[in-house]
């Protein structure tokens, strides 16, 4: 009788220890990369949604993690870790002047903006969450194309 109880004893901990291994294994990795800036003045900010309301936020303030990186060679790339399974959308600026946020001329970015999912803006088809959003269920890494207005 006790080794069967102590048989249904380890079975029970090797159950909870998997359950809370599985439970790790739930969180990812997103690469992001942008390429062709127009110069590599500054840093590049790579905000990162997961909710609807959230994108595009012109004050970074609406984002469920954020990072700055170097730019080298006209050229940036971050890794954000431990992101769980999910959608998510990605709103980068190259801060060229390194303040933190979106510089404007006469309405519009004077410093380089790019969106998931996004080659060009336009007035019929600008970026939200639902257009820019991707599902995040593995170790992902994606391109965004920088914009210039």
């Amino acid at each position: 009788m006790k080794g069967l109880a102590l048989i249904v004893s380890l079975l029970f901990f090797m159950a909870l220890f998997s359950s809370f291994n599985n439970q790790a294994d739930t969180t990812f990795s997103l690469t992001i990369d942008v390429h062709k800036l127009r110069n590599s003045k500054g840093m590049v900010q790579f905000a990162l949604c997961n909710k609807d309301g959230s994108f595009p936020d012109e004050s970074f303030k609406k984002y469920y993690k954020i990072l700055r990186a170097e730019i080298a060679n006209n050229s940036s790339q971050i890794t954000m870790h431990n992101i769980p399974k999910g959608e998510y959308a990605v709103h980068i600026l190259h801060d060229e002047n390194s303040n933190g946020k979106i510089d404007k001329g006469f309405f519009l970015p004077i410093e380089g903006i790019g969106f998931s999912n996004h080659k060009t803006i336009q007035l019929s088809k600008r970026p939200n969450f639902e257009n820019a959003s991707f599902l995040l269920d593995r170790n992902k890494e994606i391109s965004v194309i920088m914009i210039y207005l």
